[in-house]
């Protein structure tokens, strides 16, 4: 999970700049910019780096967890209630089917939750697609089989079960979603499709899969690397658990879930992850291991955020979004400046186009950027930007950071190429 938060600009001051002659060079504007930093992430939480290498110097699961986060628990919560997770996010059509032998999929009109006492509207097999695209405010489903097309009555939403699950008997079945040119392969739980609507898009397609929290969510988690330390996946599951608790329950409208299973919470990759040759298994046994432990703070689960690697330090909430959390904290993270774990943001240098630097700061052009201040973690507190009317606009460095897609916040300006 790396958090990608749109922030309010801070400040912006209009000023009035009378230049003598000479000074015209400096409100020529730069092609780009350059910057040196370290790290990937917001800084915030757990750093993924950190944990490896505190695994690889022989430290427990808890002991890496209490280190990144202030004054917490681990403890046992349940955690078997179930989830809904975002798989497909405003979408205009999206493809269902299995390559299973003997496999059964299922189509059922509305959204009609764990109910097992209703009757399917249509039933494919392995040999079928099931096709959904948007009309309007409605899905509108179709089976396809071989040439022939057969189109079914729309409605705003519609439920997905195969066999395999808790929710239809029979051989296990793996199906694959494919929208947006990509395929992913499921094996637990049902998928809702619903029609929402968007404030920029209108109406589109939004794909949700239920899965139990406990085990079906958590072996499809995927944001560490399965063939890491022992300790270091453990802490992971841990702190996705945590996470997911966090949010549960949590009804979202724009996304039809609790949770989306890309970046803006965590990356939820379904079967493949457990899937994975060779190292897939060993993710799925951290899972197990750790089985309902949870970090809580006076009895709650905390947002358990986690990032991959820091410039030294970790960051607190306050000083990356604006809003205080507890459980945050600046400690040391030498892990993430090791070259030989981190090679790709041990350090980093990135060059901006002027056009990214000025849609950041919605100018219409940047002759000048500075940091005005540095938080005690390393990160940029503020950067401000002046255009060539005079204009000044500061945001946050994490704000710059999520506007430009560069690494981090944990950088200083380099120089300016014309």
């Amino acid at each position: 999970m790396r958090m990608y938060k749109k922030l309010v600009t801070l400040v912006v001051l209009f000023t009035t700049i009378s230049l003598p002659v000479q000074a015209e060079p400096l409100l020529k504007i730069p092609a780009t910019f350059s910057l040196h930093g370290a790290g990937y992430g917001h800084g915030v939480g757990m750093s993924q780096m950190g944990a490896r290498a505190m695994a690889l110097a022989g430290e427990s699961p808890e002991e890496i967890i209490k280190y990144f986060y202030k004054d917490v628990e681990v403890e046992s919560i349940d955690d078997t209630e179930i989830l809904r997770v975002n798989i497909g996010h405003v979408l205009s059509s999206a493809k269902i089917s299995t390559s299973s032998e003997g496999a059964v999929i299922q189509l059922f009109s509305g959204d009609i939750g764990d109910q097992l006492d209703v009757n399917p509207i249509a039933e494919l097999t392995n040999k079928s697609v099931l096709n959904f695209s948007n009309l309007g405010a409605n899905v509108l489903p179709s089976i396809s089989v071989g040439k022939k097309t057969s189109t079914i009555s729309k409605s705003r939403s519609f439920t997905v079960r195969w066999s395999g699950t808790r929710y239809l008997g029979g051989i296990d079945s793996i199906i694959s979603v494919n929208s947006d040119g990509a395929s992913r392969k499921y094996r637990y739980g049902q998928i809702q499709v619903r029609a929402v609507k968007d404030k920029l898009l209108g109406y589109r397609l939004e794909l949700t899969n239920s899965v139990r929290l406990s085990d079906e969510y958590m072996w499809g988690v995927s944001e560490m690397s399965s063939f890491w330390p022992t300790a270091a996946l453990e802490a992971q599951a841990i702190a996705s658990r945590t996470y997911a608790l966090s949010k549960a329950d949590i009804y979202r409208t724009a996304c039809d879930c609790d949770l989306y299973g890309g970046i803006s919470d965590q990356v939820f990759l379904g079967y493949a992850k457990e899937s994975e040759p060779k190292y897939g298994a060993l993710w799925k046994e951290a899972v197990t291991r750790t089985s309902g432990l949870a970090i809580t703070q006076e009895g709650k689960p905390i947002s358990a955020y986690f990032f991959s690697s820091s410039g030294g330090k970790t960051e607190v909430a306050v000083n990356a979004w604006g809003s205080e959390r507890a459980y945050t904290q600046i400690v040391e993270d030498p892990g993430s400046l090791n070259p030989l774990l981190n090679p790709r943001y041990a350090s980093w240098d990135r060059i901006i186009t002027q056009a990214v630097v000025a849609s950041a700061f919605a100018l219409p052009d940047v002759v000048a950027l500075e940091v005005l201040n540095k938080n005690a973690s390393g990160t940029v507190g503020q950067i401000i930007a002046t255009s060539s009317t005079g204009l000044q606009v500061a945001l946050r460095g994490e704000t710059f950071r999520s506007r430009t897609k560069i690494p981090s916040a944990y950088f200083d300006l380099v120089h300016m190429q014309n």
